[in-house]
């Protein structure tokens, strides 16, 4: 068969056709070899509650056709006698290949831990999950970069010069970027240092709020009336935040006001009817009842305690019923509280003409 030794570019036609034959040979057998592995490790994966043969059956999967035929032509260029420039050509996009599979997978291994860390820690330390989405974003982001520089270097790019030609051109981007940069820092800042996380009720200045998302420009924030507030992650640190989901109890102080007309006795035995009344409630610790002061118009009496729990609902029922046992507590004891008042002493005039006010107390 004469017609096989025929030339074409350098090589026979038979060994045209044995480099077609072995590309597409190592081409079929890597794909079966994908579909294989994978069905069966996740066959396996399926019946297990570990997460390792999880990781294994999403790094075959993530495994593209484009990488496959790389290595399927790298096998059949093998056979063949190419010219210098087309086997370089072709070595560089196998190593491109290579390099491009290998972020995939490190890629996947980054998600993979992530995924797990957040599923195990996000009840016990929300914040903490908020540090590691971000950190886990800075180690995508070195990952590529050094997939980027490798394949540009087995190109043939100088990559020194091309460094530091990317730290000189990154001085103009960070200058004309310093908002956009400052608030990416600001993020990291916020996971670094976890003044708050997701789910957590903040106040910053005259805003209250949920918090659902820490991006890497702004923060979301779901405010009591409904609407959801973005804020720039750098004017958010800039601000005074008070973090009431962390809050481990609520201290709570009020006062209440009785009449002057109300009797010395039962002035100096209020005190005891109010501690009386805030020990009975669960989950409170009292601290002290005093007659505090004279007002304008009333006896002023301040009550401070403690609920052992940081939820606000919980805080508002135990008042109410406070409120209420004070209230009847006064009621039954005869204590009048005491209101805004007005007192108007007058007397006649010497010739009885007219009346004329001597004296006023509100």
């Amino acid at each position: 068969m004469a017609w096989l030794d025929r030339l074409i570019y350098g090589n026979t036609l038979g060994a045209w056709l044995l480099a077609i034959g072995a590309a597409a040979a190592a081409w079929a057998a890597l794909r079966v070899l994908r579909v294989v592995v994978a069905g069966r490790i996740g066959r396996f994966a399926a019946r297990t509650t570990t997460p390792l043969d999880d990781l294994m059956a999403g790094l075959v999967a993530r495994t593209p056709g484009v990488v496959i035929l790389a290595i399927a032509l790298a096998v059949g260029g093998l056979l063949l006698d190419l010219p210098a420039a087309v086997d370089r050509v072709l070595r560089v996009v196998v190593a491109a290949a290579i390099l491009f599979q290998i972020g995939l997978w490190g890629n996947a291994l980054l998600t993979f831990g992530v995924t797990l860390y957040v599923r195990r820690r996000l009840e016990q330390d929300p914040a903490m999950v908020t540090t590691i989405t971000v950190l886990s974003f800075m180690g995508r982001l070195l990952l590529w970069s050094l997939v980027l520089l490798v394949g540009l270097d087995n190109v043939g790019v100088d990559i020194t010069a091309l460094v530091a030609g990317l730290g000189i051109g990154g001085i103009a981007v960070a200058l004309a970027l310093q908002n956009v940069l400052g608030d990416l820092f600001a993020a990291f800042a916020i996971a670094l240092d976890r003044p708050f996380s997701i789910g957590d009720f903040i106040i910053v200045d005259d805003l209250l709020g949920t918090v659902e998302h820490i991006g890497l420009k702004t923060t979301r924030i779901r405010s009591l009336f409904g609407e959801q507030v973005a804020i720039s992650n750098g004017n958010l640190l800039d601000s005074r935040i008070r973090n009431y989901k962390r809050m481990a109890e609520r201290r709570v102080v009020f006062t209440i006001g009785v009449t002057y007309e109300t009797p010395p006795d039962t002035v100096a035995a209020i005190p005891a009817m109010l501690r009386e009344i805030v020990e009975r409630q669960h989950a409170v610790r009292f601290d002290r009842a005093h007659f505090k002061a004279y007002g304008d118009f009333a006896l002023i009496f301040e009550v401070v305690y403690s609920v052992l729990s940081p939820d606000y609902n919980l805080y508002m029922d135990i008042q109410q019923v406070i409120n209420l046992a004070i209230f009847r507590r006064f009621a039954d004891a005869g204590i009048d509280f005491a209101y805004p008042t007005q007192t108007l002493h007058v007397r006649w005039a010497p010739d009885g003409a007219a009346l004329v006010p001597v004296e006023s107390r509100r």
